[in-house]
């Protein structure tokens, strides 16, 4: 696996393999890499001739400065799972390197999508979020970008960027990889005390459970039943929401809805976890 640090390096490196008529795909992540991170990358190598991970830790989606100093950093490790996963090439480039002191901006109108759920809870991250993958496709240009299910309004958006701009990267989102109880994996699943992380289970258990009460009770009962039932010693439920996957607006009727999407974010002790499930989508 080929380590590349620079704008200029990993562009030369790219050209030349889209001279031999290779494709390339790229998995964006911040470290810290867990088998999620991994499936990305097994997708990639299935895809496409060259596979590129890059390890960037962007400090303009982070609302809490503290949340963005304690965000876990281990290259080396990170290096190790590349390597034997069989990544071809590694860009781990410096803050400075991605915003060089000319570097334009990158904004645009996201249409309410960021305004929702995750964006109503920490204003300005998607705005740093869609700012760092436009920078770094225009830098990769790869046929295809990989990102995971469990930031479902994350990749939505990212989505909605790709089309809004008629940028030639396809979107090739992943399953959840969940731990053997459940649990989403996470790089923050590491900083869970050993007593929450025994219960936190729970938010996907509530996950599924929403879905049969969907069965037989409105959509807001479902909600509210939800809300109390992650609401145990310990946990705290920032919000549980059923929406329409395209539109990411909670919905009325379960019926109705063609693409349904559960989403939550939960604080478990100082940590907070975030998950979803997609209970239907119709072709």
């Amino acid at each position: 696996m080929k380590v590349i640090r620079t704008i200029k390096d990993i562009q030369r490196e790219l050209n030349e393999r889209r001279k031999e008529g290779k494709t390339i795909g790229f998995s964006p992540t911040m470290g810290a890499l867990h088998n999620g991170h991994s499936s990305l990358i097994a997708q990639s190598i299935e895809n496409d001739d060259i596979s590129v991970c890059s390890i960037f830790v962007n400090p303009t989606q982070f609302n809490e400065k503290s949340d963005l100093e304690k965000y876990p950093r281990n290259l080396e490790s990170d290096m190790k799972i590349l390597d034997e996963i069989g990544c071809d090439i590694l860009f781990a480039p410096t803050a400075e390197e991605v915003y060089p002191p000319d570097f334009v901006s990158f904004s645009m109108d996201l249409s309410g999508l960021d305004d929702l759920m995750e964006g109503k809870k920490r204003p300005g991250h998607f705005a740093g979020m869609i700012e760092v993958v436009h920078r770094l496709l225009e830098i990769v240009d790869p046929e295809h970008i990989y990102m995971g299910q469990k930031d479902f309004q994350q990749f939505s958006i990212v989505d909605y960027m790709l089309k809004t701009e008629r940028m030639k990267t396809e979107l090739v989102v992943c399953p959840i990889v969940r731990e053997e109880d459940g649990l989403a994996m996470s790089s923050r699943n590491t900083r869970l005390e050993p007593n929450i992380r025994k219960r936190a289970s729970n938010i996907y258990k509530t996950l599924k459970a929403s879905k049969d009460w969907l069965k037989y009770i409105p959509v807001k009962y479902a909600v509210d039943k939800a809300m109390n039932a992650l609401d145990i010693s310990d946990f705290e439920p920032e919000y549980f929401e059923i929406v329409d996957g395209f539109t990411l607006k909670g919905i009325e009727d379960y019926r109705k809805s063609d693409y349904v999407v559960a989403c939550t974010a939960v604080w478990a002790g100082d940590v907070r976890l975030i998950d979803n499930m997609i209970y239907k989508k119709d072709s």
